[in-house]
């Protein structure tokens, strides 16, 4: 009994994880790689690139499949292992409008005082923080119409006090 048990969960993780690959496709998985790694290019001061990491998409698609009914964007889990950043647009909104959309708040970063400036800049930090090794993201077509998309990093970053890089 306990093997068919075994088995049967075997199967059921096998047909969830194949329901996440094929939730993003391997170009979402490339532009979203692309856009962070871009980004920490830029930066330099030992930032390397990320490694995209299956089980931090199928969290983030979990999430995403999560948020159709509504769309709200809040965080999975606040108190969580896992560093997050969050968007929605209409139409398309690709991975590209999303990390671009992370990433323009880059002039916002003032790194001598290690503080965002005149708007948000907590995405931008996320995306380039130094210690951060791993990404993985989903997509979503909410129940409204619009697209939730959601990234998750580990190790986690926008830590009080400490600078992304």
């Amino acid at each position: 009994m306990g093997l068919t048990k075994f088995f049967l969960a075997l199967y059921l993780t096998g047909l969830i994880l194949t329901h996440v690959i094929v939730s993003v496709t391997g170009d979402d998985r490339q532009d979203f790689l692309d856009g962070h790694n871009t980004a920490r290019a830029e930066v330099g001061h030992g930032v390397e690139p990320l490694v995209w990491n299956y089980t931090l998409a199928a969290y983030a698609q979990a999430y995403a499949n999560k948020r159709i009914p509504d769309c709200k964007m809040e965080e999975s889990d606040p108190d969580g292992p896992y560093g997050e950043c969050l968007a929605a647009g209409y139409g398309e909104f690709s991975a590209v409008d999303a990390v671009n959309g992370w990433v323009s708040e880059k002039p916002y970063y003032d790194h001598e005082s290690n503080k965002c400036v005149h708007s948000e800049c907590g995405h931008y930090t996320q995306v380039v923080w130094r210690d951060t090794k791993y990404l993985g993201c989903a997509r979503s077509k909410c129940d409204n119409g619009w697209v939730f998309v959601t990234c998750n990093y580990y190790p986690s970053g926008n830590y009080y006090g400490e600078r992304p890089y």
